[in-house]
Parts: C-alpha cells; structure tokens; sequence
C-alpha cells in the first residue's frame, strides 16, 4: 500500500479557547502516590466543583466509568438493609415525581445506553478481531510500556530524543523507531504516518483538533476521554504535577500525555483515509454524528442514572439513620479523672481499639487527633539519603527529622539499608519478579519453603532501621530553636485538648500495619503519616514532650505538665492489634494488663470479619499473628473497609457507642475553641482525608476496573515504586484491589458517600464552608453529607446554603 508524507504549509497553533478546554480537561485527573508512599485518594477530586450526579452521568458517558453501584448490588438490600421509609425518603428528596414500584422495576432493568467512542473504537468495531489485534489493545499496551519505561528512568529514555528531556519528544522518537508496531498490527504504512507527526505536543494537538474537525465546544469532552482511557498513567502524571504544585514549580506532563493518546487518533485518521475511502467515509459520518450529539448523550446517561442515585441515597439513609439513633442516646454522666490518656489516629481502626481499652477501667480516657500528630515533617533515614515525608498527601513538609546516632552507628545503618534495598529493588522491579527466581535457584525455592514452614515477619528496609531515642529536627537546614520547638509542641497539645488535665501515663498512639508480599503495603498504614506507620512521629512527639526545657518554656505558655505525667509513644499494629511501646525501660505492669486485655478484646471483635473460625485465646492469638507473616496471605486485615462517618465531638459523647469501625473519631472542644481555629484545621484538613479514604474506597467498590487495582494475585511492580500493572501489561491500576474490598462471597465495604457530624455552632461551620471553597463544593455538591450533632442531641444537616432538621 502506498502511502503519503502529510507536508504542513503552516504551524497551526491552538486558539485561546481550546487551550483553555484543554487545560481544563487536563486538570480533572486526580493523582495516585507511589506504592512506598501508597495514601486514600478521592478519584473525582478534581471534579469536586461540579454536583456528583452530574459527574457520575458525564464520566458514564464519556469512558464507561461507574460512579455509582450497580442494580444488582442493591437487589439483596432491598427489604433488608433497605426499608420502604429509607426508599419513600430518598424519593422526596430527589424532587422526582416516582413511585416505589417504578424503583423496583428500575432494578430488574437493563441500561443500553450509547456513550462515546474514541477514533481507536470506532476502527475496533469492523476489525478482525479473532485474527488481529485491537486497536485500543495495543494503545494502551505501547502508552503503557512506554510510559513505565519513562517514569522510572527518564535520562535513558531521553537518549531517543537526543538529549531532549521532553516526555512527548521521547515518545515520538522511540515510537519513531518502533518497527514492531506494523508487524504486531499487521497493517503496513503505520511507521509513515508516525514519521510524520509534529515534533511538539501543542502542534500535534492544534493539527490533530483541525484535521478531526473537532469544533471548540467538544475539544474539553474529547480529552477528558482521552484521558480517561489512560487513567492510570494519567493519575501518575497528576501526582507528578502535584508535587511540582507544592513546590510551585510548573509541569506540563498531562498535555503531553494528551498529546500522546491523540498522536494515536490522528494517526488512525490518517491510516483510514490512505486504506480505503469508502470506509473512511463511513468513519467520517459516524464521527461526526457522535460529535453533534455528545450533548444528548451525557443528558441520557444522567437520566438513566437518576433512579439508581435514588437507591443510592436509600442506603445512604438506612446507614445515617441507625447512625442518628446512637447519637441521640443520651452519653453517662462525664468520667472521673483520668489516670491514663491515649491519643489515636482517628482511622475507622482506632475506634474499635479505644471501645476496648475504654472497657478495662473508666479512668482509661482516650482522644482521637490526626495521626502524623501534628508533626509537619519529612524523615531523612540514617545513613543513606532517602527522604520521605509523614504528613498527609494534602500538606508540603517544612521540618526536617533525623535520629541523632554516633558515627559506628550510622556506618552500621548505612550498610544495613544499602543492603536491604538492593534486594528489594531487584525483587520489585516488573520485570525482574520471575528472573529473580530464576537467577536465585534453589536458594530462592529455600526461601519459598522456610517462609512458608517458619514464616517471619516482613522486613522494611528503612523503618526496621535503629534509630536511638533522641531526635534533631531543622528547617531550611538549620536546627530548630527551643522557642520553635516550644511552640510546636504547645500548638499540638491544645490542638488534642491535652493542655490541662493530664493523668499519669499519656500514650501517643500511632498505627502500622504488618504485611508480607504485598505492594500496597503503605495503603494499610496511616495515610496521614504519608502512606507510612505513626512510630517516628508518636517518638518524636514523646521525645520533645518529655524533655524538662521544653516543658520549662511550655509553662511559659500556660501549660503545666505534672513531674509524674510520663508521655509514652506506642503503635497498634492494626493487623494484629497488638500495641508496642517505645523508648522506655519497663512498660507499668497495670498498663501492659490493660493493653494486651484490649488487644485481645478487638481481635475477638475482628474475628468474625476475617472469616475465622470461633477460637479460644490463645489459638485466635496465634492465628492472626500467623496471618501477618503469611506471604500467601491476600487479606491480611481489612483495613479502612466500611468507614462510612466521620464524628467531630468530645469523646465521652461517644464512648457509650459502638460505631463498629466503621466512624472516623476526631476530638473537639468548641468551648475552647473561642476563634473556632481548630474546627477550621478540622474541616480543611481531616475531613478532606477522611473524603479522599471514603471515596477511594467507594469508587474501587463501583468501578474496579478503572479506579480499583484487580486482582492482586497478579500485580506486578512497576518501575520499583510507581504503581503495579495487573499481569504484565495494560493501564497502570490504581485503587484498592479485589481482595480490600470484597471476601470472595460478599462485598466487605459498602459504597456509601461519607457522613460529617461536628459538634459545634451551626454559624461557625458555614462560615468555615463559606471561606473554603474546596469544603464547600464538598458540601453543596454532595460529595460528602455534613450534619450538625447539637448538645441537645438534635441533628441537622446543611445542605450548602441552608439548614435541614433531620426528623
């Protein structure tokens, strides 16, 4: 076949409106972190400003993506879980005039709705598909591949473009030199076609929009499904521009990845146009046709979806109602004074461990705060140059950690960590998973048999680094002044509501998991410790807190720790529920009593979720223990499945409540809180978390395909730390996998958007939604529900612009 080099008279460039569409498509992916620093990410973060159910309609019609659970997943609710009040209330509040037959028949319906097709789709649907590849097949499988190979290594990668450090020039000239994608096609002139495209990413795309006829109103719907059809990657891309945001440095990656995916477009375009006219012609008509109706489609699969989002909302309801029940029982009289104070995370984890060790004796207080405990900093390990940070995702470190060791130490550390990240690089990378096992023969098979007969427990190459007792924290590489400390700590302390009051013992208690085999490790830990467990920050926090000059300026600052209060940093494994303590001597055997009762308490608690059989104490100790150090073992512990509410409140108006792990519990005080600072913290911070967890897990539950990570069974690394591919190719998949979120018979997470109830004046709330317009689009837009939990038990919500008592 005979082919023709496509010559340009003129650069084309993009008008100001498509650049603005572009950029604006560009900006609705919401990032993924690397696996070492795994964290819950809200999917539709970027589309916040925008209703859900619109959001949902427009994503089901651009890419096919579920943003809503399907029919069938709520046929065995109804009549159970579902009520006919639940439904009755749902129906009124959608303002649509139905009935609750028409809901059920909508069940046992089917949806055939149309929805877009990218130019690869169109040229699949009359391919040979027994005997050819697809398109969209091996697009994705050449993006992919590429993209990987980028990303994990770019100065190699930018040899192919002579030195050019560009991610679309470095795809156009290795793509350039790829011979391969002809044969593997079977379509002969490919490699013209691609020799001719523009050497820059805004050239492509101005020529790609003018050859497409793609007219500037569909220039934003067509690249946001382009994009969608990359989701991984372009999630990828999206944590890369987020960091270079923190930092305020700009990154253009996502346009370049656009222009990637649309080369493709433009090239098929062109193929179909050289191969034959009369199919071209037919393929022109059919793009064009969708082109001139894409407003009619999103406006179809909203109204398909809006009896569904009434089922939704049904369950959403059932759930809140049960909620609101418990929370209108009035709380006992306040506690005595406390003799011991723990301070958790408020992951859904923690809940369940603070009901337990409440129950060994009502002098047990325990508080929920943020789980990096307020420390705003990176980790430098000792003896390598690794950083890393331990606050939220959301936040940009400004104080620098480094334990404080002696020379021998850190040579000893240095070794120790060089050593084990040499193995764990080469055992991780995609490619090398079953090299290694082949370059280590028999040894790796002993290995194999010893963990399998006598398993231990994982080894992390920098948090099982020995990192002494004492601590030196700097900032722009100068230490902090013992004024800087002071204040740190003083604004920590009233942040907790742990400036008065203190008992004896005051634990600070971070949270780990304890896994084997398992990429997405860090998505078990604390993501508010960056995808990290909380033990360098409860240690740090223990070790400045216990320090006498600190506590000499603290009183400075009106606040008087006791001689005999003793601040001691502890995690809860949440796989075993087992609670270690650091940095002291001996742990007080009245308090080793009640941690390990606890401990025992939850893991009779969790037992029945982990399909385990009824057990004495001991054998249920051994079990559980044994399933940590299980390398065959997919669902080590079910994490932060089924968190569905978020309680910003004094403790003891909960702590007569069983919330079943299910309820973020963050303490607040709004008597001491007279400029309602800390609500603000609270509402910016936390219960933006809280969002991106909740949702993280909603949406690997609706659609794992796009926003979930499969089966795990068959991840492969990617690039060491990137992300993992399912098998050895396709998108890179992000989100929870099949084994976090379902047992293999039952759904163990149940979709349901977050519910937000804050225990303060209803004034002081919208004016803080008012200020911020993230937590106000959360609001008005029904990304997430916010109630207002009064004194008096009575419960409103605000819908954005109004109160609504909840009967």
């Amino acid at each position: 076949m005979k082919t023709n080099t496509i010559n340009l008279n003129q650069t084309i460039t993009l008008t100001e409106s498509q650049q603005k569409a572009l950029q604006e498509a560009c900006d609705f992916i919401a990032p993924t972190w690397p696996l070492d620093q795994w964290i819950a990410v809200n999917p539709w973060w970027e589309l916040r400003d925008k209703p859900i159910q619109e959001v949902a309609a427009q994503l089901a019609a651009l890419a096919q993506v579920q943003a809503l659970p399907s029919k069938s997943y709520f046929e065995p609710l109804w009549l159970s879980r579902i009520l006919p009040s639940h439904l009755e209330k749902a129906m009124q509040e959608s303002g649509i005039e139905v009935d609750q037959n028409t809901c059920e028949s909508h069940l046992l319906s089917s949806d055939e709705a149309a929805h877009w097709h990218n130019i690869s789709d169109l040229m699949d649907s009359g391919r040979d598909r027994l005997h050819r590849m697809a398109w969209r097949d091996e697009i994705t499988h050449q993006i992919s591949q590429f993209c990987a190979f980028y990303f994990h290594d770019s100065e190699v990668c930018s040899q192919f473009s002579n030195g050019s450090d560009g991610f679309y020039h470095s795809w156009l000239k290795a793509t350039q030199a790829d011979l391969g994608i002809e044969i593997i096609m079977a379509e002969d002139g490919l490699t013209e076609l691609f020799q001719a495209l523009p050497d820059t990413p805004e050239a492509l795309i101005a020529e790609a929009l003018r050859d497409l006829q793609v007219s500037d109103r569909y220039v934003g719907d067509y690249a946001h499904a382009l994009l969608l059809d990359m989701n991984g990657w372009a999630s990828w891309v999206a944590y890369e521009r987020w960091q270079d945001r923190l930092n305020q440095q700009p990154n253009g990656l996502m346009m370049e990845l656009l222009a990637i995916r649309l080369a493709w477009e433009l090239v098929l375009w062109r193929y179909q146009k050289q191969k034959s006219r009369s199919v071209f012609g037919e393929l022109k008509f059919l793009w064009r046709h969708q082109l001139a109706k894409l407003k009619d489609l999103k406006k179809s699969h909203a109204q398909a979806q809006q009896l569904t989002w009434i089922w939704q909302r049904a369950s959403e309801i059932a759930y809140q109602e049960g909620l609101h029940e418990q929370l209108q029982t009035p709380p006992p009289a306040e506690q005595p004074k406390p003799l011991m104070q723990a301070a958790f995370c408020i992951d859904v984890r923690s809940e369940v461990m603070r009901r337990s060790l409440e129950a060994q004796d009502e002098r047990i207080q325990t508080l929920g705060f943020a789980g990096f405990f307020g420390l705003p900093m990176e980790y430098q390990a000792p003896g390598s140059s690794l950083v890393r940070p331990q606050l939220p995702g959301l936040l940009k470190p400004n104080v620098r950690l480094t334990p404080i060791l002696d020379p021998e130490q850190v040579q000893k550390q240095k070794a120790i960590f060089n050593r084990k990240a040499r193995w764990l690089d080469w055992g991780s990378a995609a490619p090398a998973t079953f090299s290694m096992v082949e370059a280590s023969g028999l040894l790796y098979a002993f290995k194999l048999l010893r963990n399998t007969l006598f398993p231990e427990p994982h080894q992390h190459p920098v948090n099982d680094l020995e990192v002494g007792k004492t601590w030196a924290l700097s900032q722009d590489n100068q230490p902090l002044s013992l004024q800087q400390l002071v204040d740190l700590a003083a604004g920590i302390l009233k942040a907790m509501g742990l400036n008065k009051n203190l008992a004896q013992f005051v634990l600070l208690v971070g949270h780990g998991s304890q896994t084997c085999n398992n990429p997405h490790a860090a998505g078990l830990d604390c993501g508010a410790c960056g995808g990290q467990t909380g033990e360098l920050n409860v240690r740090v926090l223990a070790y400045l807190l216990n320090r006498l000059d600190i506590r000499e300026g603290l009183m400075a600052q009106g606040i008087d720790i006791p001689e005999t209060t003793e601040f001691i940093a502890a995690l809860h494994n949440t796989t075993t529920d087992d609670i270690k303590c650091f940095d002291i001597e001996e742990v007080d055997e009245q308090l080793e009593f009640w941690l390990e009762n606890a401990s025992d308490f939850c893991r009779q608690e969790r037992a029945l979720r982990l399909g385990l059989p009824k057990l004495n104490r001991n054998e249920l100790n051994k079990e559980i223990r044994s399933r940590a150090k299980d390398w065959s073992q997919v669902r080590p512990e079910w994490g932060l499945a089924n968190n569905a509410s978020f309680i910003v409140a004094p403790r003891h108006r909960t702590a007569h409540l069983n919330l079943q792990g299910r309820s973020f519990l963050h303490d607040y005080n709004a008597d001491s809180d007279s400029q309602f600072g800390l609500l603000e913290l609270i509402m910016t911070a936390p219960m933006v978390v809280t969002n991106w967890i909740n949702l993280q897990y909603y949406a690997s539950v609706c659609d794992n395909y796009k926003y979930g990570s499969g089966n795990k069974v068959l991840h492969n690394v990617v690039g060491g730390n990137i992300g993992v591919f399912e098998g050895n190719g396709g998108d890179l998949r992000i989100g929870l996998s099949m084994q976090s979120i379902h047992n293999g018979e039952d759904w163990m997470h149940e979709p349901l958007r977050l519910s937000v109830y804050i225990d303060a004046p209803q004034t002081a709330i919208e004016d803080i939604a008012a200020r911020h317009e993230a937590v106000g689009n959360l609001i008005k837009n029904e990304w997430l529900f916010l109630f207002h939990w009064g004194k008096d038990g009575k419960i409103s919500r605000f819908n954005g612009s109004e109160w609504l008592e909840v009967a």
